[in-house]
């Protein structure tokens, strides 16, 4: 396996598992988490709620038990559209070949445990890209504006990120480009800030603290600010050494994050009346989140993941994002077995499977652009003989 399809190995599988960790203690606060698991979280845990078809009606998800969601449904469903093109994406592609995926393409769908369209499974936000690009037949370069402003768009974005290794700003660029078709404001600009963090994790000597300038230099308005101020609170937090430091760890990263995050009140389930909107000096929680657990943590895989599943409210889609980079920094050899046997087990899903794919084409997309970079040099070198 040659170094690019490693790296895809390892950031699929460390996204899958984040989400899959995460997903058993999303929408809920440290101290819930600790009180229903007897402590902080480790790996793979069962349902938050025990009778989780009948407790929400409305959402019967089964989360926990290695039962990946959304957030790797679409990430996957992503892959197969890179898979088709092989080549780089744009708006027009999610509406031509994600949004069909999503409508007419039975999936098996661990939290539900069947086989179905993603749309049925997708939230509101999701769907919003069928409502617009099928029925509405939006332009898919505006499609997003208008939808609630989450990290909807940016938790899928990882594979923009393994479309352009060690291209930060190359994946910035694509990543909003194809956000547009979902997502517009702070969730469109973190799509491409996560896409470049990822791309970041490729370039030589790769490091949490080079992945984080990277970030700094990209992100703009509230993302910058929010990204900046959770780094700075970590900075002035003591390294975590046992469980008592992580909590601290993580009401620093809250307290620096809060008064950015949109959702607002520290009961995650009752947001505050401004939430979702559009706005130039606001942020999504989970990116700001997961890299300060990253920067917390050193960018360790296993302390970062745990740390973002043990903050709680949008655990799994912090988690995921977290892994992700983490495991792009550190390689398949970081990733716990254990815990990829695990959710590839509970969740029904050849996720090592899905990274081989992406890295194939990621192959494919890099000689086309050393193709097309020899070429633009030639040009440009005629330009300025002439």
């Amino acid at each position: 396996m040659g170094a690019l399809t490693d790296w895809c190995v390892a950031v699929i599988s460390g996204h899958a598992i984040g989400d899959a960790l995460g997903g058993a203690t999303e929408g809920w606060d440290p101290q819930a988490i600790e009180e229903r698991y007897g402590g902080r979280v480790f790996g793979v845990v069962g349902p938050f709620l025990d009778d989780w078809r009948h407790a929400r009606p409305l959402a019967p998800y089964h989360k926990g038990d290695g039962h990946v969601t959304d957030d790797t449904l679409m990430t996957r469903a992503l892959v197969d559209v890179y898979a088709k093109h092989r080549d780089h994406l744009d708006a027009f592609a999610i509406a031509d070949d994600l949004v069909p995926i999503m409508m007419s393409d039975p999936r098996w769908v661990p939290e539900l445990e069947d086989t179905i369209p993603l749309l049925q499974r997708t939230f509101l936000a999701e769907k919003w890209l069928v409502a617009r690009l099928w029925y509405g037949h939006n332009d898919p370069r505006e499609a997003g504006v208008g939808n609630i402003v989450n990290c909807g768009a940016a938790m899928y974005m990882a594979p923009v990120g393994l479309a352009n290794p060690g291209e930060p700003e190359a994946a910035y660029c694509e990543a909003i480009g194809i956000a547009a078709a979902h997502q517009s404001s702070f969730g469109r600009e973190a799509a491409g800030v996560f896409a470049a963090a990822v791309a970041a994790t490729m370039a030589p000597g790769a490091t949490i603290s080079s992945v984080v300038d990277v970030v700094c230099g990209l992100a703009k308005d509230g993302t910058k600010a929010a990204i900046e101020s959770v780094l700075a609170a970590v900075a002035e937090t003591v390294a975590p050494v046992d469980d008592d430091g992580e909590r601290i760890l993580a009401r620093a990263v809250r307290a620096a994050v809060a008064p950015y995050d949109t959702v607002g009140s520290d009961d995650y389930r009752h947001p505050s009346m401004d939430a979702r909107r559009p706005s130039r000096t606001k942020s999504i929680e989970e990116l700001p989140v997961a890299l300060g657990m990253l920067a917390g943590h050193g960018g360790d895989f296993r302390s970062s993941v745990l740390a973002a599943v043990n903050y709680g409210r949008d655990a799994d889609s912090i988690a995921c994002m977290a892994g992700a980079i983490a495991a792009g920094l550190n390689g398949s050899d970081a990733v716990p077995i254990e815990w990829l046997d695990a959710v590839e087990k509970g969740s029904r899903m050849d996720i090592r499977g899905a990274g081989h794919l992406m890295g194939k084409v990621a192959e494919e997309i890099a000689a086309k652009d050393v193709q097309r970079a020899d070429a633009r040099r030639a040009r440009l070198a005629s330009l300025l003989e002439r």
